[in-house]
């Protein structure tokens, strides 16, 4: 299994725990519900996403019959779906508690950009893999 793979794989499972005591904080005290933002997407970017990815990169290539070329291209994945996940939920819940403060909705949409490229990462060498012509 590449690295990288079996990073994304342990991150989602991170992001599962950590959202799952949130969910639990918000079910017993109203003062936690101001996190249903970080809850929702540290489960959807976090769990669903990261293990999407993990399994598709380690299974799809292997149903193709072919090998991922682009590994670097899928470590630097990772870390940028990582920094773009953890800045989001961190900035824009900083944006809705600090609104005057506008460097924060900024950085939010820097790290909700950083998500879509690593996002368009994945797009491209999956399509690189299963479109490849047979040798």
């Amino acid at each position: 299994m590449d690295r990288f793979v079996r990073n994304f794989i342990i991150m989602s499972i991170v992001y599962l725990m950590i959202a799952s005591v949130i969910g639990v904080l918000m079910a017993l005290s109203p003062g936690f519900i101001s996190l249903r933002y970080v809850h929702s997407h540290l489960m959807l970017l976090g769990w669903v996403t990261m293990m999407i990815y993990g399994v598709g990169y380690h299974i799809l290539p292997r149903f193709a019959g072919r090998l991922i070329q682009q590994k670097t291209l899928c470590e630097f994945q990772f870390y940028l779906a990582n920094v773009g996940l953890i800045g989001l939920v961190v900035f824009y819940t900083l944006a809705l508690n600090s609104p005057e403060v506008s460097v924060y909705r900024t950085l939010a949409f820097v790290s909700a950009a950083a998500e879509l490229i690593s996002s368009l990462i994945f797009l491209y060498v999956m399509l690189k893999i299963l479109l490849a012509r047979e040798e």
